[in-house]
């Protein structure tokens, strides 16, 4: 039996067990953890990544914050501390009372150390965490301080960051889907020919996107993006599949009456179309499982298996609901409020000289505007965050109060001589916005003899293996300022231990720059390549890659360069995945007009009727795709108070509508001026014999 035929006989079972599946995707998807952190995505073998591991390791120390007391007495003050030190993973609180009883006067420390963590309205202690940044731990340990500490308050650091990101995605998440199946459900009841069908759509598409997002637990935990991304972008990539589906189902219904016999066709012709299709838009997502930033990976895998999903659910899934509700959608069909595209098709084809020139126009600006914007996004990801968030304000004070902007920690070798760490250090604070360099040298003034310094301090700032030092700056995370301070201060280090470590956000950050710059070339390369492959393969050309990439790669170039025109930064993220999913997701477009235009040509038409004829069947099927994917991620761009979430949902919809009015203008553009290359480098259209019009009855009689 073939596999049409046992869908088709097999519809109900189908139906039972996709329901049934349904228990342990949802049961999966809220035992998949959800990683904040965009560090943790690095290379384990960076120093940076190192570094941290061996302050965990050495000194149990993980993740770091400074609090800002405001109007506070000292007294009320140690008995803050004291409830923080309480909180369950809170390692080591520093304040001026680790050093000396709160009766001795804080003038005695050393002048520098007392200003630097005082002012005349505030005063500020460091917080070390047993557990890492981003840990779930360490998150619960960070809104407990909040609650202890109250309105005077006020907790900075990653670990405050990736809390107020958690519980912001959770919040909007759910929105994010209500927002994307609305959207996507009113373009397919306005584009679409029936009331009932996109509903039935959205049904086998959901039980889809709960399949792979209940099986991302088998990767253990998944990026926050790839969390708020996946469910939005596979409704909007696979609804292709459906539309398909439906439209060769009534197509073999109107010929052949029966329904069965219809929808085994259907799933026959769906198979041949989508798998082909489909390939083209996996190899987008498995490009970006070639960055050494891993969370591309985390990405990739996901809606790589997403699209599959969506694969196996149009001819299981979708081809069961039709055939038992076929009755209500017949019933509910209504006429396509798409017109008939054979005069506008005869009009593009016309003025195709027009489109050439304006493609040729197009490149030079869209091409600058792209290569600037990649140099001009933002690696910050407090940036991503609305103003009014605690982290943000937080942040804010601590560069308001004390001029921080960042914290570097310094592990140096135990055994390197005091005089020496000295030295280092005074080297160190004569560096550009360094505000100064905190560790035991710091700490022993001239009013305070080492040996009074009571061991808790010591076992703070020194193990057996590494001595630990704070040293904050007046520099934001990823400026081109702090990444330059950076390159000092790691060559003072070195000159004094070879093996010491800088680490912290600033240097972690820095180390993310120079790696995701690598992997904006390397995935760009890779997907075009695999995409260039599969397209010479499907069309069985060696021209037709050339062309269909090129009309693509131009929407691309408009859609990325477009925000350096207009002033705008984005996450450093987005660039890299964008131009992979656009290419990915809309090179179908092109393929599809591609192979009818083909197809024509090989039955003997000329190559202005063959063009037109592609343009004019291909167009419908474009729009309803490409305003799928718009209305699907346009709502969440608009509404998201997350930017890194809203740049790249605003980016794919209008990359969508880019690479729609590229191909439905361009690409015919470029088929007639290329027509004669295609023929020479397309197995099968060598020898095409050319079309003759027939004469019109007037002119015979004349």
């Amino acid at each position: 039996m073939s596999f049409s035929k046992a869908v088709v006989k097999y519809r109900i079972p189908i139906l039972i067990i996709a329901l049934i599946l349904m228990v342990p995707s949802v049961i999966g998807m809220a035992g998949t953890r959800i990683n904040y952190d965009m560090l943790d995505y690095l290379p384990e073998d960076m120093d940076t990544v190192i570094g941290q591991n061996e302050l965990l390791e050495e000194f149990g120390k993980g993740a770091f914050s400074f609090i800002i007391v405001e109007d506070m007495p000292a007294r009320d003050v140690v008995r803050l501390k004291a409830e923080i030190e309480k909180v369950e993973h809170v390692e080591t609180v520093i304040w001026y009372d680790s050093l000396m009883d709160i009766s001795v006067p804080m003038e005695l420390l050393p002048d520098k150390v007392y200003k630097e963590f005082n002012t005349e309205h505030s005063t500020m202690m460091a917080v070390f965490f047993d557990s890492s940044t981003s840990a779930d731990i360490t998150m619960d340990a960070i809104r407990e301080i909040r609650a202890v500490c109250g309105r005077q308050c006020y907790v900075s650091g990653m670990s405050a960051l990736v809390t107020d990101l958690k519980d912001l995605c959770e919040e909007e998440e759910p929105i994010y889907v209500g927002i994307a199946v609305a959207l996507a459900c009113a373009a397919m009841l306005v584009l679409l020919d029936s009331w009932l069908v996109p509903f039935v759509f959205l049904a086998s598409i959901g039980m889809m996107i709960l399949l792979n997002l209940g099986s991302n637990i088998l990767m253990g935990e998944i990026s926050y993006i790839t969390k708020a991304l996946s469910a939005v972008l596979q409704l909007a990539v696979t609804m292709d599949y459906s539309i398909f589906l439906w439209h060769s189902y009534n197509e073999h219904r109107e010929g052949a009456g029966d329904k069965k016999e219809a929808m085994e066709n259907a799933i026959r012709d769906t198979l041949t179309s989508v798998l082909g299709s489909s390939v083209t838009t996996v190899a987008g997502f498995i490009a970006l499982c070639f960055m050494s930033f891993t969370m591309g990976r985390d990405l990739g895998i996901v809606m790589a298996k997403g699209v599959l999903l969506g694969v196996l659910g149009c001819v299981t899934v979708l081809p069961s609901l039709i055939l038992i509700l076929d009755k209500p959608l017949q019933k509910t069909k209504h006429k396509s409020l798409i017109p008939d595209m054979e005069r506008f098709s005869a009009g593009t084809v016309k003025r195709f000289g027009v489109f050439l020139v304006m493609f040729a126009v197009l490149i030079p600006p869209a091409y600058y505007g792209y290569s600037r914007t990649n140099g001009e996004v933002y690696y910050d990801m407090g940036e991503c965050l609305p103003k009014d968030m605690e982290y943000v304000i937080a942040n804010s004070r601590l560069q308001e109060d004390f001029n921080i902007a960042s914290t570097h920690m310094l592990l140096v070798d135990a055994s390197v001589p005091p005089k020496d760490i000295r030295s280092m250090i005074g080297e160190m604070e004569q560096v550009d916005g360094v505000r100064y360099v905190l560790g035991l040298e710091s700490l022993v003034g001239s009013r305070i003899p080492e040996e009074l310094l009571p061991e808790s301090v010591t076992e703070i700032l020194k193990s057996g293996k590494w001595e630990l030092m704070l040293i904050n700056s007046e520099y934001r995370v990823a400026s081109d300022e702090v990444n330059g301070q950076i390159n000092e201060l790691n060559h003072i280090l070195k000159k004094y231990d070879q093996g010491g470590m800088l680490i912290g956000e600033a240097p972690c950050m820095k180390d993310m720059i120079e790696t995701t710059d690598h992997d904006f070339k390397v995935v760009n390369a890779v997907s075009i390549l695999a995409i260039f492959v599969i397209i010479a393969l499907v069309e069985k050309s060696v021209s037709l890659p050339f062309i269909l990439i090129s009309v693509i790669e131009l929407a691309i170039f408009i859609n990325l360069g477009l925000p350096h025109y207009l002033g705008q930064s984005l996450p450093f993220i987005a660039p890299i995945c964008i131009s992979t999913i656009q290419l990915g997701a809309t090179v179908d477009y092109a393929i599809l007009m591609t192979t009818r235009y083909k197809a024509e040509r090989m039955e003997g038409r000329d190559k202005k009727r063959a063009v037109g004829t592609a343009l004019a069947s291909s167009v419908p099927s474009i729009l309803v795709s490409g305003m799928g994917l718009f209305a699907a991620t346009f709502g969440v761009a608009v509404y998201s108070n997350i930017d890194i979430i809203s740049s790249m949902c605003m980016l794919m919809a209008r990359g969508a509508v880019i690479s729609m009015f590229s191909v439905i203008f361009i690409l015919p553009a470029l088929l007639l001026f290329c027509d004669k290359l295609i023929c020479a480098t397309t197995a099968g259209m060598r020898n095409i014999r050319k079309y003759e019009k027939p004469k019109k009855i007037v002119e015979v009689i004349a």
